[in-house]
């Protein structure tokens, strides 16, 4: 049982210095680039500030800045969708001032997975500004790492540590340009969505369009679904099934992992003989359980999500299972970045792809995802990470990109939430329908109380005047 306490601390950073000195082991690091400095309190052991060589890791290796290669999004990228083909100058975007909350949200009951038993959402929120304009982003990685290798104090670390020095006060007017500045960084793809997502919405606010026109997308709604994980019993199950059917919802996903999966999945298709339905396994099996994957094709399921473990094998082992099932795999977990999907594609891992914005690193690796499944004739659909109301409304005006042809993963904020730290909240526009932004950027920002209520520690980056 996920039960999660942990005290509030706050980092004032107020850049003007080279790198910090820490006392209590007398090694040295950079805190950003040479027109900035630090003066930084953490725990009370650490301070401040002296003029450095440039960029020193924590083991005293010099870090060289070099483009790197561009993983995170196309090389064509034109950093702002559809707004720079429709005319529009890309003038300086200084990035004048950081903000990186890491927030504890209370959900409203017990959310059930083959990973843990959660009583609360640890996210992640970044405000950015530049000049007048400020944006919300959000990223929310888990607090455990199960889902994956990255877990909430590490993203705040990594974001705190070593990227958001390198982007204050930088101009950065493609999307490409911040990606570059943290490209010496491996992995740490939601700790890069963190920055990346916030400044999309920070752009489409400087533009005054809607983040999706921004993205190149289209609509006024996106179709969303329902998802219900593990119940205490198949009545219960059967319940909130018929209220989602009842309330419009075009498709269901249940949540399936051992003690919890054939019968469950022979009870639900027995009483909702049609409806779309599909599984999501959280990467709980192994090619051990093919003949359970076996059985659920009679049940016709729209497709099996992340069935097997995403370890080193995972893509050929998804692939060896695709080819003995009738029932699409969709890889969920295994989707890291543009190249594992690229992989996923080559090897014949899957026939659908989940894409949740943080875990492939941004918006841009999103689109781009989205536009190589296409390519191949593979559909796609956006996750959600039980994300607040900002993050929620990001993934809507991303799932308005043309290749996300199944209703995603995103919810009421009354559904996750009883008070969600995100105002406005979400809510239906329409029959398992959300609608998407009306104002520049999106209109959701943290409502200021619950922000310091649940705040569990926060970082602020200004630029040097």
């Amino acid at each position: 049982m996920m039960r999660l306490m942990a005290p509030q601390r706050e980092h004032a950073v107020c850049h003007t210095a080279k790198r910090v000195v820490m006392r209590t082991c007398g090694c040295s690091r950079p805190e950003g680039d040479e027109n900035l400095t630090i003066a930084q309190g953490l725990r009370g052991r650490f301070l401040f500030s002296l003029t450095a060589p440039r960029r020193f890791d924590p083991a005293g290796m010099r870090h060289y800045t070099r483009p790197g290669p561009r993983h995170n999004a196309r090389n064509d990228d034109p950093g702002l969708g559809g707004v720079r083909a429709a005319g529009y100058s890309r003038h300086l975007m200084v990035i004048d001032a950081i903000d990186v909350y890491w927030v504890r949200i209370p959900l409203a009951f017990v959310w059930k997975t083959s990973y843990a038993d959660q009583h609360v959402t640890d996210t992640i929120l970044v405000r950015m500004q530049s000049g007048p304009h400020h944006a919300w982003g959000e990223s929310c990685p888990p607090y455990i790492p199960s889902y994956s290798s990255e877990h909430t104090l590490g993203t705040f670390h990594t974001v705190r540590e070593h990227m958001a020095p390198r982007i204050v006060g930088r101009d950065l007017r493609t999307a490409q340009d911040l990606l570059d500045r943290i490209d010496f960084v491996r992995g740490n793809q939601f700790a890069r969505a963190a920055l990346e997502i916030a400044w999309w919405v920070l752009e489409a606010k400087r533009h005054g369009v809607p983040l999706h026109v921004a993205l190149g997308g289209k609509g006024d709604a996106v179709a969303v679904g329902a998802d219900f994980g593990i119940q205490d019993s198949l009545d219960i199950l059967m319940s909130q099934i018929q209220g989602a059917i009842d309330a419009g919802f075009p498709r269901i996903k249940l949540k399936f992992r051992p003690g919890w999966d054939l019968d469950m999945v022979a009870a639900v298709r027995s009483t909702f003989p049609d409806f779309t339905f599909h599984v999501d396994c959280n990467a709980a099996y192994t090619l051990a359980d093919v003949e359970l994957f076996r059985a659920l094709d009679r049940y016709r399921l729209a497709m099996i999500e992340q069935p097997l473990a995403d370890d080193g094998m995972s893509l050929v082992s998804h692939a060896e299972l695709q080819k003995r099932i009738a029932t699409p795999v969709c890889i969920d977990e295994s989707g890291h970045s543009l190249a594992h999907v690229r992989a996923a594609i080559a090897l014949g891992s899957c026939k659908v792809v989940n894409i949740k914005m943080a875990r492939v690193g941004g918006l841009a690796a999103s689109r781009a995802i989205q536009a190589l499944c296409a390519e191949h004739g593979i559909p796609c659909w956006v996750g959600g990470m039980l994300e607040s109301a900002i993050g929620g409304a990001i993934c809507v005006e991303l799932a308005t990109l043309p290749n996300f042809t199944y209703p995603a993963d995103i919810f009421p904020s009354s559904y996750f939430y009883a008070h969600d730290l995100g105002k406005p909240e979400i809510v239906l526009s329409g029959r398992g329908e959300v609608a998407t932004s009306r104002v520049p950027g999106i209109a959701q920002e943290p409502d200021p109380d619950l922000l310091a209520r649940w705040t569990v520690e926060h970082a602020s980056f200004r630029a040097k005047a």
